[in-house]
C-alpha cells in the first residue's frame, strides 16, 4: 500500500496541514503504529483516539488523520469525521485494487460460517483473503480492505450491523462484485423495529454493487424469497423451496459430517461433504457453492473447498470430553440460531441430551416472545434436561417446564455446580447463548473439573 497525503486529503474531503508524504499502512491503534504508518484517531465509546496521537508518533507514525489538531508536531489531515474518513481511505485503496473479486456478505444468522465456507471455496482457485475475527463493522471492515495487495485475487467481506445506514457505508467503501444475504431473522430487531426493517438494512449491501451483479439469497427465507430487485441477478439457494436454482437433496449426517447432493443449472448435480453437522450449515454451504459457480469455479473444486472448511471461534465446536459430547456455541444467539443448535443436539446419538441456553440479547420488546418460542421449541426437540441461564431465559424455562425437566439460574457458579452433579459420560450437552452471557466460562470450569482441555 502506497498513498500520499494529498490523495488522502482528496479522498476524505479533509485539509492537509504540513508536508505531503507517502504512507505505507493505516492503523487506528497507536500501539500498532510503525514507520510510514498513517494513524487515524477514532472516537470510541470508552476512549478517544485523539488522546493517543503522540503515542502513535512515538511508535513511528508519519502522519495523522484527526478531527482536531494533534498535540504533537506531525503532518495531519483535519476531517469532520474520522470514522467516515477511515471508510473513505479504504474506498480509495479498494479502487486501486479494482481487479480483486469481492464477495460482500451479510444476514441475521450464519454470516461468519458462510464467510469461512466462501473463503474455502474461493481459495481453491484464487489467492484470497477474508474478514478476520469479528472485524465486520465500520471500524473493522476497512482493516480487511487495507490488506488487499497486488497479489490478492479475491476477498470475502463480512458486514454486520445494528442500525440503518451501517451496511450502506461499508458497501460503498468495499464495492462488492457479488453479494450474499444468508437470511432475515430477528437479530437487532430492538433497533430496526421489524423483520421488514432488517430486510431493508441488509439490502443496503446492494448500494455499493454494480447493476447486474449476482445477488445470492436464501430461497427458504420468506422475506428474501419475496424480495425482488431487477437491477441485480438474483440467485436463490435452498432445501425446501423447489424453485431455488441451487438446492440440497439427500442429506445424511454421520461422524460429525454432513453429506448431501447439490442440484444446480437445471439438472446438474455435485456430491458435497462438509465437516460439520446441522441443516443451517448446509444452507451456508449452498451459499458458498453459488458464489463459486458465479466466479467460474468448477463444481468439484467447490466441493473440495467445502470439504476443507474448519469451524472457527466458539461457533458450534463439537468435542468429546471425558466421554461427554459437548457442543460449544457461545459466540452469539438469536431465536433462529438457538433452534438450529437444538436441532444439532437432537441429531446426536447420546444417552441424554442436555441443553444449556442463556439469554438472547438485543431483542427489545420482542424478547419475551422470542425466549418463550425457544423454550417451546426446546420442549419439542427431545431434550432430556434444560438448564437456563440469565434474567431473560426465565421465559425459556417457563415455556418448557411442563414438558421437560428444567432448571433456571442467574448465578454461574450455581449453574456450574448443577452441571457437575448432573452431566455423565454418554450425555450430549449444548451450550448456547449471546456472547455477552460468556457461557464459555462455565464450559472451562467443567473441563477443569473433568481434568480436560
Amino acid at each position: 500500500m502506497q498513498m500520499n497525503l494529498r490523495e488522502i486529503e482528496e479522498a476524505t474531503s479533509g485539509k492537509l496541514f504540513g508536508k505531503n508524504l507517502t504512507v505505507s499502512a493505516v492503523t487506528i491503534d497507536s500501539r500498532e503504529a510503525s514507520a510510514g504508518a498513517l494513524y487515524v484517531a477514532i472516537r470510541g465509546e470508552r476512549f478517544d483516539g485523539h488522546d493517543f496521537c503522540a503515542s502513535a508518533v512515538e511508535n513511528g507514525a508519519s502522519a495523522v488523520v484527526c478531527e482536531r489538531p494533534p498535540e504533537v508536531e506531525i503532518p495531519y489531515i483535519l476531517v469532520e469525521s474520522t470514522r467516515q474518513a477511515l471508510l473513505d481511505i479504504a474506498k480509495f485503496h479498494r479502487a486501486h485494487c479494482a481487479d480483486v473479486k469481492i464477495v460482500g456478505l451479510t444476514g441475521s444468522v450464519g454470516k461468519t460460517t458462510t464467510k469461512e465456507m466462501v473463503y474455502a471455496v474461493l481459495s481453491e482457485q484464487f489467492r484470497a483473503i477474508k474478514t478476520e475475527g469479528n472485524l465486520n463493522n465500520e471500524i473493522g471492515m476497512p482493516k480487511t480492505l487495507f490488506r488487499l495487495t497486488e497479489s490478492t485475487e479475491a476477498a470475502v467481506i463480512e458486514m454486520g450491523m445494528s442500525d440503518f445506514g451501517e451496511i450502506e457505508r461499508m458497501t460503498l467503501a468495499c464495492r462488492p462484485n457479488l453479494a450474499i444475504i444468508t437470511n432475515i431473522g430477528v437479530s437487532h430487531i430492538e433497533f430496526l423495529g421489524s423483520r421488514d426493517g432488517i430486510l431493508q438494512a441488509k439490502t443496503e449491501i446492494l448500494k455499493g454493487m454494480p447493476h447486474g451483479a449476482p445477488l445470492i439469497l436464501n430461497g427458504d427465507d420468506d422475506k428474501l424469497w419475496g424480495y425482488k430487485n431487477t437491477d441485480y441477478k438474483q440467485i436463490y439457494f435452498g432445501i425446501e423451496n423447489p424453485q431455488a436454482e441451487i438446492r440440497a437433496e439427500h442429506m445424511e449426517t454421520a461422524n460429525g459430517e454432513t453429506a448431501f447432493v447439490v442440484c444446480f443449472d437445471g439438472g446438474k448435480t455435485q456430491r458435497v461433504t462438509i465437516p460439520t453437522v446441522g441443516k443451517h450449515n448446509v444452507y451456508d454451504a449452498l451459499a458458498a457453492f453459488a458464489a463459486g459457480l458465479c466466479f467460474g469455479i468448477p463444481p468439484q473444486k467447490i466441493a473440495d473447498g467445502l470439504r476443507k472448511y474448519v469451524p472457527t471461534g466458539m461457533r458450534q465446536r463439537i468435542k468429546n470430553v471425558a466421554g461427554v459430547t459437548v457442543i460449544e456455541d457461545c459466540y452469539n444467539a438469536s431465536p433462529d440460531s438457538q433452534k438450529a443448535a437444538l436441532n444439532v443436539l437432537s441429531s446426536l446419538p447420546a444417552a441424554r441430551k442436555i441443553a444449556v441456553l442463556g439469554d438472547m440479547l438485543e431483542l427489545g420488546a420482542f424478547s419475551e416472545e422470542a425466549h418463550r418460542a425457544v423454550g417451546t421449541y426446546a420442549a419439542q426437540s427431545h431434550v432430556d434436561i434444560l438448564f437456563c441461564f440469565g434474567k431473560a431465559s426465565v421465559w425459556i424455562a417457563d415455556a418448557a417446564k411442563d414438558s421437560v425437566r428444567t432448571m433456571h439460574f442467574t448465578d454461574k457458579s450455581a449453574l456450574t455446580e448443577a452441571l457437575i452433579s448432573t452431566v455423565q459420560a454418554g450425555d450430549a450437552v449444548l451450550f448456547k447463548a449471546s456472547r455477552g452471557m460468556a457461557l464459555e466460562e462455565v464450559i472451562q470450569k467443567l473441563y477443569g473439573e473433568w481434568n480436560a482441555e
